[in-house]
């Protein structure tokens, strides 16, 4: 029986690089879109493309998409607490072995960079780190609502918004004057006031690094030339990058800073000398 003959790789990429070129051809002069430059000042400022939510109050899309991600990740906590949880067996399946090795990642900068008090701080950054990456994670699914200037959007990550990067910066910054005081008192305070500059430079570090990925997405989906294919690379590199990085840098910058304030002076002392 002769076996079927396989068109060649070389064939079957001009078929599909063809394709593209007749769909670039035909779709190039499809109406006119939102203009690039507004895009871009709306990506940054907010202040096109709002959204109202049951027609009464107006916020960014951010907000919306906060909402969203936390309370997908407040019904997933309760069903892996009541279903999940309790079956935990010796032999560990897939979805028990994937909740362990989140632990014990966070559970590992925790004890790495804040032996001494570690409840506290693991408790704060697995949550923020869990809701860093799904919120970033989250403009991939591309769910799409209505703006108040009639355009149809998607929803970006909840901190691609300098006010949710802002929240986010304040409260480490909140945890880690926490830590300062159980560990050493009023003079925690001081210690933790020292780096009045943290809460700014998380701030921002979290803003500006979604914001660059959502421009160039942005950019690249506003040429008609670039929207085939490239577009889906783009937006997967740039936002698994992100959400990867950001989390790393803020879970072990909190937890750094934290075991730095919280760390008794006069342990602190013995181990200078």
């Amino acid at each position: 029986m002769e076996s079927k003959k396989r068109l060649p790789a070389w064939v079957v990429f001009l078929v599909l690089a063809g394709i593209c070129i007749i769909g670039i051809v035909l779709t190039g002069g499809h109406g006119e879109g939102e203009d690039i430059k507004v895009m871009m000042r709306d990506a940054v400022l907010h202040d096109v493309n709002q959204v109202r939510i049951f027609n009464w109050l107006t916020v960014t899309p951010s907000v919306v998409s906060a909402y969203v991600v936390t309370a997908l990740l407040l019904s997933a906590a309760v069903l892996i607490r009541l279903l999940v949880i309790p079956r935990f067996t010796e032999m560990p399946g897939r979805l028990q072995m994937l909740l362990e090795m989140l632990v014990d990642t966070f559970g590992g900068l925790v004890r790495k960079y804040s032996p001494h008090r570690t409840q506290p701080i693991f408790a704060y950054i697995f949550g923020v780190g869990i809701y860093v990456f799904v919120g970033t994670c989250f403009e991939l699914l591309g769910w799409q609502v209505v703006s108040t200037a009639g355009h149809s959007i998607a929803l970006p990550a909840p901190l691609a918004d300098i006010n949710g990067a802002i929240a986010t910066g304040v409260m480490s910054y909140l945890m880690i004057l926490t830590g300062g005081i159980a560990g050493n008192g009023v003079k925690g305070i001081g210690l933790t006031l020292k780096e009045f500059s943290l809460p700014i430079s998380m701030s921002f570090r979290l803003f500006g690094s979604l914001l660059s990925g959502l421009l160039v997405t942005e950019l690249v989906y506003a040429y008609i030339h670039l929207s085939f294919v490239l577009p889906v690379v783009v937006a997967v590199m740039f936002t698994l990058l992100h959400a990867l990085i950001q989390t790393y840098v803020l879970t072990m910058l909190t937890a750094l800073f934290f075991g730095e304030v919280s760390e008794p002076r006069a342990a602190h002392q013995k181990k200078g000398r």
